[in-house]
């Protein structure tokens, strides 16, 4: 038996006239992440993938390591735009051997489980049973094979999947949750603030899983930020690529514009003047490179700077949207997600972070707009931050190519 993956589109299915494109594109992402694995054909049918590999594996005569599959499958549960996947084999349209398939390929499952159903799909109509038919006889003959099993349609242990499509059957056991969302870089290219802590790789993963195309902007003060904490964020976006795709990210020198405003302005004041001199940088870059917005983990209330006020004095500053869509979960919320995707145990590595360094012990909670403007009047900011943006240093992490010996991201410096 030949195992393969099966790919089931998300909303894409629900896509009017564009469809074709995000379904090219889908396709695109899929076939790079599978590059690091082997060899794919990957072929859409009826919005289902079918991923196979190049050079057939017969499961039967396998057990000694894992399968191209095995390598496949991981990659293919992190390509947003799938909903659902499965690991399946495909046999002919004829009940006897879709009862014989199903009996050898989900027969460890089958023998370890104390209940069973059968579902099944008649995307072919010219076939001659109809899916209750398919079920009741299938359903018997595997309860013939493995006679200590129960039937359960509710809550059983393994349900078996039979479905009848247009060139073949296809058996296989419940589905996994794939990545769900949109094809990465079909809602254009924003760039993430990313700080090294728990919340902004999460923002980073949300926007891609809604189509976003993720660069990255990471501030650094040294001597005051070690570069441990540099490697760590290194480190991060490598992780979120896993995900996301390509990432370029972005290191800028903020050490000069956060001792000038130390050195000129109001103690209680320095958070929000650093946040609007951080979004003029990265919204720089980002224009420069084409990106269409900024894209942060602020959660609403989280911290000094995140209340109602201090999120309308940053945004006063953007001339691109900034969007936030951690801003309505709690921290647990966030952690959860960030364990999710691999991030978290990253996040917490305690290296120094440049939004640390020099906070006030009582930080303006609700700035007015007038109060802030007057405090940064009395530096050049405008000047302080394009220097930041010259200074800033292109990091290339390429998911899936050039990793060193410890796995890390390959890094190229520009």
């Amino acid at each position: 038996m030949q195992e393969i993956i099966l790919l089931k589109y998300g909303e894409l299915s629900l896509k009017g006239l564009n469809k074709s494109q995000f379904e090219a594109a889908l396709m695109r992402n899929l076939k790079h992440r599978l590059k690091r694995v082997g060899q794919f054909t990957c072929r859409a049918m009826q919005s289902t993938v079918y991923v196979t590999p190049v050079e057939p594996c017969d499961i039967e005569a396998e057990g000694f390591g894992p399968s191209p599959v095995d390598f496949a499958w991981e990659e293919c549960l992190r390509v947003f735009g799938f909903s659902a996947a499965a690991r399946a084999v495909l046999c002919k349209k004829d009940m006897d051997e879709i009862k014989k398939t199903a009996a050898e390929y989900l027969g460890g499952a089958l023998r370890r489980a104390r209940t069973f159903k059968v579902e099944s799909r008649r995307a072919d109509k010219t076939f001659p049973l109809k899916s209750p038919e398919i079920s009741a006889e299938l359903g018997g003959a595997l309860q013939g094979a493995f006679p200590h099993l129960k039937v359960d349609v509710h809550d059983p242990d393994v349900t078996v999947v039979c479905e009848i499509r247009d060139l073949s059957a296809c058996i296989h056991a419940d589905a996994t949750e794939a990545a769900g969302g949109l094809p990465v870089a079909t809602s254009g290219r924003g760039t993430l603030m990313l700080s090294g802590g728990i919340d902004s790789p999460v923002a980073g993963w949300m926007m891609a899983r809604r189509g976003l195309r993720i660069d990255a902007v990471h501030f650094q003060s040294p001597p005051y930020t070690s570069p441990k904490a540099r490697q760590k964020v290194v480190e991060l976006a490598g992780l979120m690529s896993r995900w996301t795709g390509d990432v370029d990210l972005y290191i800028v020198p903020f050490t000069a514009v956060q001792e000038q405003i130390k050195a000129h302005c109001h103690p209680e004041f320095f958070t929000v003047i650093m946040r609007r001199c951080m979004v003029r940088i990265a919204q720089d870059i980002a224009q420069k490179a084409g990106s269409a917005c900024l894209v942060t983990g602020e959660s609403l209330g989280q911290v000094a700077s995140q209340t109602m006020g201090g999120l309308a004095a940053t945004d006063a500053v953007a001339e691109i949207p900034v969007l936030r869509p951690c801003i309505g979960m709690d921290k647990e919320d966030i952690v959860r997600t960030a364990r999710k995707i691999g991030t978290f145990e990253k996040s917490i590595e305690p290296y120094e972070d440049c939004c640390a360094l020099f906070s006030p012990k009582h930080p303006k909670t609700n700035p007015a707009l007038a109060e802030v403007a007057g405090e940064e009047a009395l530096f050049d900011y405008d000047a302080a931050c394009a220097a930041a943006v010259r200074g800033a240093e292109l990091v290339y992490i390429r998911y899936g190519r050039g990793l060193d010996p410890q796995g890390r991201p390959f890094e190229e410096e520009i």
